[in-house]
C-alpha cells in the first residue's frame, strides 16, 4: 500500500499481548474484505432467483464491490496518512458493518447493487491502513512476523469464503437464505470494532497528505460508465443507452489521463508509467486478473445451471481450485527470487493447460460431468493461478526506485480490484450471450475460449517485465 512503515509509537515498545491482538484485528478486517469480495460468486443465481434483476444482477454483484475498493483504495491510504490511520479505520469498520447490513435486508436488486457499492467503498478505507497501523504498533526487527502471517490467513479466507456462503445459503438459517451471509458481517464485524476501539494506537495523521479527489471521481465515473454501458448492452442490446454509457466512460477516462499528467500528486505517479517493466506489469495484470475473475464466476454458473449444484455444492466444487492457489502460492513465495518472471510465465502456462483440460471435459461430457472428474482440471488451473499471482506484481516493481515502491504497491492492488469488476462483468457477458444459444455447457466453453486467449495474450507480454523481483523478496 501507500503506507511508510515506521514506529511512531512512544520509545518504550507496547506489550507482546497488545501487539498480537492488534495484528488479530487488523487480519480480522482484511480476512472481511476478501470473504466479501468472492461471497457472491457462489450466491449469486440464488439472490437472482430471490430479488429478480436476471443476469445484470448477477455481473453487478460482484463488479460493484470490486469496483468501488479498486477506485479508492490509493485515496484511502492517503486519507488514513492525512486524518490517522486508527480514525480512518475505525470509519470504515463501520461503514462495511452498516452496509452490509443494508445488503442483508436490500429489498430489491438496484438497492443491494447501491449498497454493494458502498460496502467497497468502506473497505477501501480500512484496507490500506493496516500495514501502517502494525509499523506503528511493532518493531521493525520484529515486524515480519506479523506480515508472515496475512498470505497463509488470506489464502484460507480465499479457500473459505465461497466454502461459508454456500453453506450459509443453504441452511436458511431463521429463513433468512442468502441474506444471512452478509448479515453475519454485524457479529463478525462488530466484535472487530470494540476490539479496534480499544486497542489501535492513536495517530494525529499528517494534514498536509496529499488526496487526489478530482482523479479519483474521474476514474470512478469512468469505470462505472464502461461497466453500465457493457452490461446494459449485453442484456437489453446495444441501443443508444449503453452506446451513451460507454462514450461517457470513455471521455471520463480521457479526464482521468489528463488529470494524471497535470496533478501535482496524481494517484500513480507518471514516473512509474515510463518504467517499461512496470507498466507492461500492470497491463498483465490488469488481464490475467480480469480473466480469471471472470472464470470463477462463470464455472460457479456453470456447476449451479448446468449441473443443478446447490450452493454449497457448488462450493464444495471449488474446492480443489482455491486449494492450488493456496498450495501453489505458498510453494512459490521462496522460488520468485530465483526464477523471476519464468515463474510468471510457467503460472500463465498452467492456467492454459488447467483449461484447456476443463474445455475438453466439458466438450466431451456436457452437462453430464462427474463431480470427480471437474478435480483435477479446476485444481490445475488453481495450481496455475497461485503460481503467477503474487510472482507478477513481485517482478513487476523489480527495477523501480525504493523511494516508488509504497505507490507502485498501492496501485497495483488498486488495478488487481478493478480487473476483478472488469472481468466479472466482461467475461459473465461472454456466457450469457452465448448460453441463449447453446446451454451451459457451451457457454462455459466459448468463456474458456476467451479466458485462454487473455492468458495467450499475458505470456506474450512475460519478456516486457523485469527479469527478477526485488533482491529482499523473501528477507
Amino acid at each position: 500500500m501507500t503506507q511508510t512503515l515506521h514506529n511512531t509509537t512512544d520509545a518504550r515498545p507496547l506489550p507482546a499481548r497488545t501487539r498480537w491482538a492488534i495484528l488479530a484485528v487488523v487480519l480480522a478486517a482484511d480476512v472481511l474484505d476478501l470473504l466479501d469480495s468472492t461471497i457472491t460468486n457462489i450466491a449469486a443465481p440464488t439472490i437472482t432467483r430471490d430479488l429478480g434483476g436476471g443476469p445484470g444482477l448477477v455481473q453487478w454483484l460482484g463488479a460493484s464491490y470490486a469496483l468501488a475498493l479498486g477506485v479508492l483504495l490509493v485515496p484511502g491510504g492517503r486519507l488514513g496518512d492525512r486524518y490517522g490511520r486508527r480514525r480512518l479505520f475505525l470509519l470504515g469498520l463501520a461503514g462495511f458493518v452498516a452496509a452490509s447490513l443494508a445488503c442483508g435486508l436490500a429489498p430489491g436488486p438496484a438497492f443491494l447493487v447501491v449498497a454493494r457499492l458502498v460496502q467497497g467503498a468502506f473497505g477501501a478505507l480500512v484496507v490500506p491502513q493496516g500495514f501502517g497501523i502494525l509499523g506503528a504498533s511493532w518493531p521493525r526487527d520484529q515486524i515480519g512476523k506479523a506480515f508472515s502471517l496475512f498470505g497463509p490467513v488470506m489464502g484460507l479466507s480465499a479457500v473459505g469464503g465461497p466454502i461459508l456462503a454456500g453453506f450459509l445459503v443453504d441452511a436458511d438459517i431463521g429463513g433468512l437464505g442468502w441474506r444471512s451471509m452478509f448479515l453475519i458481517n454485524l457479529l463478525l464485524g462488530g466484535a472487530a470494532l470494540l476490539a479496534a476501539l480499544r486497542l489501535l494506537p492513536r495517530d494525529s495523521g499528517d494534514g498536509t497528505a496529499p488526496v487526489d479527489g478530482p482523479g479519483s471521481a474521474l476514474i470512478a465515473g469512468a469505470l462505472l460508465g464502461l461497466l453500465g454501458g457493457l452490461i446494459d448492452g449485453s442484456q437489453h442490446g446495444w441501443t443508444g443507452r449503453a452506446l451513451a454509457l460507454l462514450l461517457l466512460g470513455l471521455a471520463l477516462f480521457a479526464g482521468f489521463c489528463h488529470r494524471q499528467r497535470t496533478a501535482p500528486e496524481p494517484l500513480i505517479r507518471p514516473s512509474l508509467l515510463h518504467n517499461r517493466g512496470f507498466t507492461a506489469g500492470l497491463l498483465l495484470g490488469v488481464v490475467v486478473f480480469a480473466a480469471v475473475a471472470g472464470l470463477l464466476y462463470v464455472v460457479s454458473l456453470y456447476l449451479q445451471q448446468g449441473l443443478g449444484r446447490s450452493p454449497a455444492g457448488t462450493a464444495l466444487g471449488l474446492i480443489p481450485l482455491s486449494a492450488g492457489i493456496v498450495v501453489a502460492s505458498i510453494a512459490c513465495y521462496r522460488l520468485v527470487h530465483r526464477f523471476g518472471r519464468r515463474l510468471a510465465a510457467t503460472g500463465l502456462l498452467i492456467i492454459l493447460a488447467g483449461c484447456g483440460c476443463l474445455a475438453a471435459l466439458v466438450a466431451d461430457s456436457g452437462t453430464e460431468v462427474g463431480g470427480w472428474a471437474l478435480v483435477p482440471p479446476l485444481l490445475l488451473v488453481g495450481l496455475g493461478m497461485g503460481t503467477c499471482f503474487g510472482t507478477v506484481y513481485d517482478v513487476t516493481i523489480g527495477d523501480i526506485e525504493p523511494a516508488e515502491a509504497g505507490s507502485a504497491s498501492g496501485s497495483l492492488n488498486a488495478v488487481q480490484q478493478l480487473a476483478n469488476a472488469i472481468g466479472a462483468a466482461a467475461v459473465t457477458t461472454v456466457y450469457f450471450k452465448a448460453v441463449g444459444g447453446g446451454g451451459a455447457a457451451h457457454a462455459l466453453l466459448v468463456s474458456l475460449a476467451v479466458v485462454g486467449a487473455a492468458v495467450a495474450v499475458c505470456l506474450c507480454l512475460v519478456r516486457l517485465l523485469p527479469r527478477a523481483a526485488p533482491e529482499d523478496h523473501g528477507h
